[in-house]
């Protein structure tokens, strides 16, 4: 006998019983909710009689239905009708001239305009990688800023707009003309890397993607401080990880406007992510003292019950109304003024084999002769801070140590090598090793390699719900 007073036989016949009662469970489960499918005339008096004998079920099912479609109704996409966003344009310009510091956060959606996919978008890099779709994006070389990112840069030439504080690693705010002091890039720039061994840190400007070779924890660039010889680091903050330079994630500044606002606009955000920081939203204050709250986005967000309007359009036509209503001009972009070719340091000698980006150029005359009148194609995102963000939500494929041979043949896969994805997509890196293989098929995901959240109060970075890798 065990020590609870039950033989082994008599615990196995308690187990199946059990097991039993739950297929039971399940079995009934499945029954009511095909039942609940039909419409309610089309249901017999016998299927009638087990909704009556399982309402527990019944509202189980019927909360599991709720939140299903209030989910899918988050993810669609809302546009306002034409007189009804003038409307709301007017109020919106009302409150930027009547505003006594006013603040603009922006997410990807004001770079989508520039070929940049977006995230959580209908055709967002995450969205596609659930229904199992490839993704591709036009070089981000060849991206400019966009109509937004323009008048944003104008509006603070007016005075009209105090500090931008960004989402975005593209680096179109700083191309755009919009100065450094006045941006505060909370993910990083992918055309800034930095020596963190000099005081102050010493930041290089560059006309390429300088994240080639970066990842999560693996932030040297493969060159070096001209200075003292130190490896540079790109300024890319991943989840999981801390944001810890000044620049350009300036925080300071973006704390210090936070805490001086009393309008914010938010263009292009989900803002799932820019609601986890407190110090933004200015929580510490009464409610009617925080700052009013302006969104413009197609898609719901979590901040919409707080706003004073949300108008329901692409930036670009929201901005373009609004820069109308003000009475003020957009500047066109012009790739010969860009100031990111002033801010630049070359490459010194033997550096230029150190990347294998695409290079910015003021002209097509100055591109090399390959490059010239290349028209914006689209093609799969490998690598980068932008690439590696791609790979967010791809599974892999189990592979065994005896699929080694067969995995790593070139004849096996079109004589080209490389992985194939759950998505049914190839990755095209180098051929991986056995540890490599073993190491993937025991983890099945690959790292979430994507701008991260921080915990406001204690700087740390970290994906929203996920415990803190403290």
């Amino acid at each position: 006998m065990a020590a609870g007073g039950l033989s082994r036989s008599e615990r196995k016949a308690a187990e199946r019983v059990r097991r039993l009662r739950e297929e039971q469970q399940r079995e009934r489960l499945r029954q009511v909710s095909r039942i609940l499918r039909k419409a309610a005339a089309e249901r017999s008096a016998e299927e009638g009689r087990l909704l009556a004998e399982s309402a527990d079920l019944v509202t189980e099912l019927q909360g599991r239905s709720r939140r299903r479609e209030g989910l899918k109704r988050r993810q669609e996409e809302v546009c306002d009708d034409p007189e009804e966003l003038r409307g709301k344009v007017r109020e919106l310009a009302g409150a930027v001239r009547n505003a006594k510091y006013l603040i603009v956060y922006t997410g990807a959606g004001i770079s989508t305009a520039a070929s940049i996919p977006d995230y959580r978008g209908p055709n967002g890099v995450w969205t596609l990688l659930q229904k199992g779709r490839s993704v591709s994006a036009a070089d981000l070389s060849e991206a400019e800023p966009t109509l937004t990112h323009m008048s944003i840069t104008r509006l603070h030439e007016q005075k009209l707009v105090q500090h931008v504080v960004s989402q975005n690693c593209d680096g179109l705010h700083l191309r755009s003309g919009l100065p450094r002091t006045a941006i505060s890039e909370l993910h990083g720039n992918m055309y800034i890397e930095v020596c963190t061994s000099c005081v102050p840190n010493r930041e290089y400007v560059r006309v390429f993607d300088v994240t080639e070779r970066t990842a999560l924890h693996r932030h040297q660039t493969g060159r070096t401080c001209h200075k003292c010889g130190t490896q540079l680091r790109d300024t890319i903050v991943h989840f999981g990880e801390r944001g810890t330079l000044g620049q350009p994630l300036n925080w300071e500044a973006a704390t210090e406007a936070a805490s001086r606002a009393d309008t914010i606009l938010c263009l292009g955000s989900s803002l799932k992510v820019l609601k986890k920081y407190p110090r933004l939203w200015c929580m510490t204050k009464p409610p009617s003292r925080r700052p009013k709250l302006y969104i413009v986005n197609l898609q719901w967000t979590p901040k919409d019950d707080w706003a004073a309007l949300k108008l329901h359009g692409k930036c670009d036509d929201v901005m373009r109304l609004l820069m109308a209503e003000l009475g003020l001009e957009i500047p066109a972009y012009s790739r010969w003024q860009d100031p990111i070719f002033s801010l630049a340091t070359p490459l010194r000698d033997g550096e230029e084999g150190s990347h294998s980006r695409k290079s910015l150029c003021r002209s097509r005359e100055e591109a090399p002769p390959g490059d010239r009148g290349a028209p914006l194609s689209s093609a799969p995102i490998l690598g980068g801070w932008f690439g590696r963000g791609c790979t967010k939500r791809t599974k892999r494929k189990k592979v065994t140590p005896g699929a080694v041979a067969h995995a790593c043949n070139p004849s096996t896969l079109g004589g080209r090598g490389g992985w194939i994805t759950r998505s049914g997509d190839r990755d095209h890196s180098e051929t991986p090793s056995l540890l490599k293989i073993q190491k993937i098929s025991r983890a099945q995901w690959r790292a979430p390699v994507v701008p991260a959240t921080p915990e406001a109060e204690t700087g740390e970075w970290r994906e929203p719900g996920r415990q803190s890798l403290q």
